[in-house]
């Protein structure tokens, strides 16, 4: 009983904590957007001294109002977004990196920096449909509106086409991500490429995809496949051609196809259709689907694991609410929910390949 007590006692202690962060966790968004937009970043790791960087230095830098910047810096600080540390001399303070903030630095293209990503999120476009949530979730269920549809009148990828600064932005935020995370698959699915021929990246965007795909595998031919209006203002690169067209109409022939954080943005009948028209695209014996995406609920087996898997699966939990959000009948899925759409556009197996990341990788095979 008296355990319980305690017990008790200890959750009203942390909820009493707990709740403050549901209460602003928006000025976490909003103060790394502002340091973003300001190239805070850049502005430490480009300062020509040693030293740490004054604020008065850094006001100049980012022609910021110092005393608006200091308590923007004093947050950010406190968040371990950046350090504040003495200056050589003892006389004053300055700022410098860490390795959090070097990964909102705009105009790194690393594999590292997320700020494309945070910039997207973060724009009054995608902000304004969460307002939404809870009112197109109590509709009735043939009446349900999706939040961002409610917001701006037609989806996302309608309201991208028509819009072409906010088509940006998400080609910008799918090829950060794309540096991010495909080195990761083409070092755990490096035997996979072996014989093949052409790949067919599936909504490719910029092309950051195959470009990286390429330079691993020399002998592929890669085919970056979008819709029109994406791929006519894409950079041409070395063995890759960009192709537009629909998904849902077909695919590019070719010897494998390489779909990444696409069919998240879909219900599971138009996923089903996506697929088959990947496997249609395939020759029947040797072909292969590498799926990226995340897989929800799967925990990792070893204890030495589990404080970093619970972090990813935030992200991948996350991800589900912006599926939620921004598109009409998106999710995240578990491995089951996978297997049912797999199966269903009939491939005849998959494996699964853990990569230590938000994504998983899976392979679904024709035969």
């Amino acid at each position: 009983m008296e355990e319980n007590r305690r017990n008790l006692v200890d959750e009203e202690a942390q909820a009493s904590l707990a709740i403050w962060r549901y209460l602003f966790g928006f000025a976490d968004i909003a103060a790394a957007k502002c340091a973003i937009d300001l190239k805070v970043p850049e502005a430490l790791e480009n300062h020509p001294s040693s030293q740490p960087m004054t604020l008065a230095e850094l006001s100049s830098a980012t022609s910021a109002s110092p005393s608006h910047l200091h308590r923007i810096m004093r947050f950010l600080v406190h968040q371990g977004v950046f350090k504040e540390v003495p200056t050589k001399d003892g006389l004053a303070t300055g700022y410098t990196n860490t390795p959090l903030s070097r990964r909102m630095m705009i105009t790194k293209r690393d594999g590292k920096s997320m700020a494309p990503m945070l910039l997207l999120e973060s724009s009054q476009e995608m902000l304004a449909p969460w307002l939404k949530l809870s009112s197109a979730i109590s509709s009735p269920v043939n009446g349900l509106v999706p939040p961002f549809d409610a917001v701006h009148g037609k989806e996302l990828w309608s309201f991208a086409k028509d819009n072409p600064r906010h088509s940006e932005l998400i080609n910008e935020a799918m090829a950060c991500e794309a540096r991010r995370v495909v080195p990761l698959v083409a070092r755990a699915c490096h035997g996979l490429f072996d014989g093949v021929a052409t790949v067919v990246d599936v909504g490719g965007g910029t092309g950051e995809t195959m470009e990286i795909l390429v330079k691993e595998f020399p002998w592929i031919k890669g085919i970056n496949f979008d819709l029109p209006h994406v791929v006519e203002v894409v950079q041409v690169l070395d063995n890759v051609e960009n192709v537009g067209g629909d998904m849902f109409d077909s695919v590019p022939a070719c010897d494998a196809v390489f779909i990444k954080s696409v069919l998240h943005d879909w219900g599971d009948d138009d996923c089903i259709k996506i697929l088959k028209n990947c496997k249609e695209a395939l020759p029947p014996k040797t072909g292969k689907v590498l799926i990226v995406e995340p897989v929800v609920g799967e925990k990792k087996k070893t204890m030495i694991m589990e404080e970093r898997d619970e972090k990813l699966e935030y992200v991948r939990l996350a991800l589900d609410m912006i599926m939620m959000v921004h598109t009409s009948t998106g999710k995240e899925r578990t491995l089951k929910e996978w297997d049912f759409v797999i199966k269903e556009a009939g491939f005849a197996r998959y494996e699964v390949r853990d990569i230590d990341d938000v994504q998983w990788v899976i392979i679904a095979y024709p035969s």
